[in-house]
């Protein structure tokens, strides 16, 4: 049974969306069979893995809002054992078509109970945003996993966002728990990198991942290519970072 991780913070330009990529590149490396799921509408995973949003048939939002099967909206990638469900502009306006729905903030979980026996991981890039897509995406979840970027309002919003969690847990889904924390952005021969990584150290203690990931052009070139890094650059600095970050996060999953 796949295990569904939330990559969540409200805060953008985090490395969000660079993180799902490249965890889910690094599963897939790693023999892992995974599936991303797209719930940004800005769909910058699904671009970042090399799909054409002109060419979508099916995206996440026929998933949740036409009750298509996710097996019917998932795509191939350039990277083996690597399928996307991809975004699409329609899910611009989901949050309005959801507010009317029964039960709304457990569609997606419902969704994606009919697939959790084909992969071993379900990795959900969430929009930056806590809205009833993010909702949905942390009621579906095993756990959430937060990016942080190494700059000085760091942990501005966090609370908000811990404060969500709790919530889910409390009333929607009990089980759901704080996967980690990563670190990104990371310059560690600057004083505000390493000031920021100790506060949020102090902050989340042990749930804080030993890797930091490193700002590098390879890494930030990648999307544009439609390639994750490690078929982009495997030599470069992000990618034996973000390497070394599944190979923690495999270990903390014990999978």
């Amino acid at each position: 049974m796949a295990k569904i991780v939330a990559i969540a913070n409200q805060k953008g330009g985090v490395g969000k969306t660079t993180t799902a990529i490249n965890l889910s590149a690094c599963l897939a490396y790693h023999k892992k069979k995974t599936l991303l799921i797209d719930m940004d509408p800005q769909g910058n995973s699904t671009t970042g893995l090399g799909v054409e949003k002109k060419s979508i048939g099916r995206s996440i939002y026929d998933v949740i809002i036409n009750d298509v099967a996710i097996q019917d909206a998932v795509v191939k990638t350039p990277q083996d054992r690597l399928m996307l469900c991809p975004s699409s502009m329609d899910l611009a306006g989901a949050e309005v078509e959801l507010v009317s729905q029964i039960s709304r903030e457990s569609i997606l979980k419902d969704a994606l109970s009919k697939a959790t026996d084909e992969f071993d991981f379900i990795i959900i890039d969430c929009p930056p945003s806590l809205g009833l897509l993010t909702l949905n995406a942390l009621t579906a979840a095993n756990s959430v996993l937060v990016p942080i970027q190494s700059e000085y309002f760091a942990l501005e919003g966090l609370t908000q966002l811990m404060e969500t969690v709790k919530i889910v847990q409390r009333r929607l889904n009990p089980s759901l728990y704080l996967e980690g924390v990563l670190l990104t952005m990371f310059n560690n021969r600057t004083r505000l990198s390493v000031e920021v990584a100790d506060e949020v150290r102090n902050h989340f203690d042990a749930k804080v991942y030993k890797t930091a990931i490193p700002r590098n052009v390879r890494l930030s070139e990648a999307p544009s290519y439609g390639l994750p890094i490690v078929l982009y650059d495997k030599n470069s600095k992000g990618a034996k970072a973000y390497q070394k970050f599944t190979e923690e996060f495999l270990a903390a999953s014990k999978r």
